[in-house]
């Protein structure tokens, strides 16, 4: 990474880019008081990860290898330190989301989330938990992701 990498915005994603990858996970590093009060349940784009952000470090086998990593809070200031972060740790596919809440909760909209689950319920049917067609759960109830 150079500044060129950084000038080129080479660090971060477009939220409609992020949420249309079938490998991503965003990673929310917002303060649990912040989590509580907005959540950001994507069972129609990908998993969500919530960590705060000061406990990154004590949970970082949490966060898979083999997935896009979006890292989101709601200014952007902690989204750069831990961005650096997971990259010193060896993490290569790991990107900023643009926009914070703004860009998040236009991408969101009821409308663009009714045609993503017409498009899933077309590959995947629904689910088998909750009738829906979230693809969210496993057979068992829990949580896919």
């Amino acid at each position: 990474m150079d500044f060129e990498f950084f000038g080129t915005e080479q660090h971060k994603i477009d939220v409609n880019e992020f949420l249309e990858r079938h490998d991503s996970l965003l990673l929310d590093v917002r303060a649990d008081e912040e989590v509580m009060t907005i959540k950001l349940p994507l069972a129609y784009h990908c998993p969500v990860l919530e960590i705060p952000m000061h406990n990154v470090p004590q949970r970082i086998n949490e966060i898979p290898h083999d997935k896009m990593i979006g890292v989101f809070c709601s200014s952007g200031v902690r989204c750069v330190i831990i961005f650096a972060y997971l990259r010193s740790k060896g993490y290569e596919n790991v990107k900023i989301l643009t926009g914070g809440y703004a860009n998040l909760v236009q991408a969101l909209l009821p409308g663009k989330i009714y045609k993503k689950a017409r498009i899933l319920n077309e590959h995947l049917g629904s689910c088998s938990y909750c009738s829906c067609h979230c693809n969210y759960h496993d057979h068992d109830g829990k949580r896919r992701w």
